[in-house]
């Protein structure tokens, strides 16, 4: 039994003595993240680190250039 609500999905990772994480190859995969794709990773002191999906970076980027505000 997945406890998890559809769509949403946790992972954990270790951070190497680099700093550097792995993605799990399930996240890689379900996500589509292919070796040398660039990942937009987002900190907050108070709600943590999230890396949204790689299309969020396109989007940010359409909406900054095209001097839209976000909805």
């Amino acid at each position: 039994m997945n406890a998890s609500p559809p769509g949403k999905y946790a992972w954990s990772v270790t951070v190497g003595s680099k700093g550097q994480i792995v993605i799990p190859k399930e996240a890689r995969e379900l996500f589509d993240i292919k070796p040398g794709d660039t990942l937009l990773l987002l900190g907050d002191e108070q709600m943590g680190i999230a890396i949204p999906p790689k299309q969020a970076l396109q989007y940010l980027a359409t909406q900054i250039f095209d001097g839209k505000k976000g909805e």
